[in-house]
């Protein structure tokens, strides 16, 4: 597995004015027990995987949930100035990361990875994303590459067989739009409104993706317009659903009113919700190159870190968890669970679908490199979800959209 890794920090959200009342879901309970107080901004069923854990390794977890990413955010980096640190939580990697361990807030895994590594239980390139000044830190809960989930009933209906080029991909659009169907989900606002933007730049030039997001490419260079010209001629041509819909994408594809979605791998377990099955009312392929001369097929990736406190009392029991979860059996039971792709290359994914992806995915064809939401430094993070928000809805020139992201990039670079 290749991975092109920006240099550019992940997005910091700005922590509000919370108020940490009381402490209890971070208590200390547990510490030479077998429970492990866990605090998470994830909606995952973090119980019953904690079934798993107490079979494999007799550690469950106490989880408390956050709805609420400022009061998450906030419960955990004030925790910190306590005696009742999480000795687990989940986390971001980049910026947000950096930001702990600039603190000496989060246990070092360096030799949780070390091992990990050497027994081929994660890649490389995926160890890149949690280390910082040569050291690693936090483990990855999940590893979720983006594919595009397409409706097999309406690719069936109108005699469609998953594209394995750009040029087919545009072929089945059309065949799509004459039949009534919009082809692609496509959404503004915070957080999706990247999707199609880091869909086409990387798929044109992974430099120049990556070039956006350090600084050494401006959003004003021909290159980038050129990109946004080609989303303006699909939004044009009716490739795309109402950007301002309030309808769930997954409910739309239930509906058959679209038939392709571009998400990360964790998507599945949320097809399921409203009834769609893997293998039978959806499968993913690949998101071709929109440049046919480009090398490698680029392929975004996301992660979700779980991290523990370096002054928790759970701290030797919270590292000791996580290890276990980049285990072959854990991963295994994840996938059950979740029914996304594990990372681990020893487990073994729940669905066909994903077998089969994952194996693809092993070729060296295939480039991985970070997602724009985690990629793309916090200030120009905000102004070009802005601003792709107000190009889907008022399409037209991209220059001015363009040029709004590039003013905030230069006074982000100025003093970075």
């Amino acid at each position: 597995m290749r991975f092109s890794r920006s240099a550019a920090a992940a997005a910091v959200l700005v922590l509000g004015a919370a108020a940490l009342s009381g402490c209890s879901a971070g208590g200390a309970s547990g510490a030479d027990s077998g429970e492990l107080v866990f605090i998470t901004d994830k909606t995952w069923d973090f119980d019953n995987f904690s079934k798993e854990s107490k079979k494999d390794i007799d550690v469950a977890l106490e989880t408390t949930a956050y709805a609420d990413q400022e009061a998450f955010q906030a419960f955990v980096k004030q925790s910190f100035r306590t005696n009742k640190s999480p000795g687990l939580f989940t986390w971001h990697t980049g910026g947000q990361l950096e930001e702990l361990v600039a603190e000496d807030l989060v246990a070092p895994t360096t030799d949780i990875w070390t091992k990990a590594v050497e027994n081929g239980d994660v890649a490389e390139s995926v160890r890149d994303l949690y280390t910082v000044d040569g050291e690693q830190y936090c483990t990855p809960i999940s590893v979720d590459d983006w594919v595009m989930y397409y409706d097999k009933r309406t690719f069936e209906e109108y005699g469609l067989t998953a594209p394995a080029t750009w040029d087919e991909l545009m072929t089945v659009s059309d065949t799509l739009v004459d039949n009534g169907v919009a082809p692609f989900w496509n959404a503004g606002g915070n957080p999706w409104a990247f999707v199609w933007f880091q869909i086409l730049a990387a798929g044109t030039d992974l430099d120049l993706y990556t070039g956006l997001t350090t600084g050494d490419v401006k959003f004003t260079d021909p290159e980038v317009v050129e990109v946004m010209n080609i989303w303006l001629d699909m939004k044009e041509k009716g490739y795309f659903t109402d950007p301002g819909s309030k309808v769930a994408a997954e409910t739309q594809m239930k509906d058959q009113e679209v038939a392709m979605i571009p998400f990360g791998t964790w998507y599945a377990s949320t097809l399921t919700t409203v009834g769609l099955e893997s293998g039978t009312d959806w499968g993913v392929f690949p998101i071709p190159n929109v440049n046919p001369d480009q090398e490698t097929t680029p392929v975004a990736i996301e992660t979700a870190p779980a991290c523990t406190a370096s002054n928790s009392p759970q701290k030797d029991v919270g590292l000791e968890y996580a290890e276990w979860w980049m285990s072959s059996e854990a991963q295994t039971a994840w996938s059950e669970q979740e029914g996304n792709l594990p990372y681990n290359p020893n487990a073994e994914a729940s669905t066909e679908e994903f077998q089969t992806i994952g194996a693809e995915f092993a070729d060296p064809s295939y480039e991985f490199y970070l997602r724009w939401y985690e990629a793309a430094p916090a200030p120009i993070l905000t102004a070009s979800l802005d601003q792709f928000t107000g190009f889907m809805t008022n399409p037209g020139d991209p220059t001015p959209y363009l040029e709004g992201i590039q003013q905030v990039a230069d006074e982000y670079w100025a003093g970075n």
